[in-house]
C-alpha cells in the first residue's frame, strides 16, 4: 500500500525522541517502531532545536519569506 500517510500523535514522536536522546541508536528505532530512520532522525532533530514537531514552527527565517513572497 505505497503512498499511504500515517499521522502520529505528539505523544508518540514525544516518545522516540526520548528514546534516541537516552542513546538508543536510530536505525534500532525506526527497525523497533517501523518507522523509516530518518524520519526519528527529522523528529529528533526538529523536537530538539524548537521544541515542535510542526513544519511552520522549524523552517528558516529565509523559508518564511519565500512562502510570504509566493502568497503575494
Amino acid at each position: 500500500m505505497a503512498g499511504k500517510v500515517k499521522n502520529y500523535t505528539d505523544d508518540f514522536k514525544k516518545q522516540i525522541v526520548a528514546l534516541r536522546q537516552n542513546g538508543k541508536p536510530a536505525a534500532e528505532i525506526a527497525r523497533e517502531y517501523q518507522l523509516a530512520k530518518s524520519t526519528v532522525v527529522k523528529w529528533t532533530n526538529d523536537y530538539g532545536n524548537t521544541g515542535s514537531f510542526k513544519a511552520k514552527d522549524n523552517r528558516t527565517d529565509e523559508e518564511n519569506e519565500l512562502i510570504r513572497l509566493r502568497k503575494e
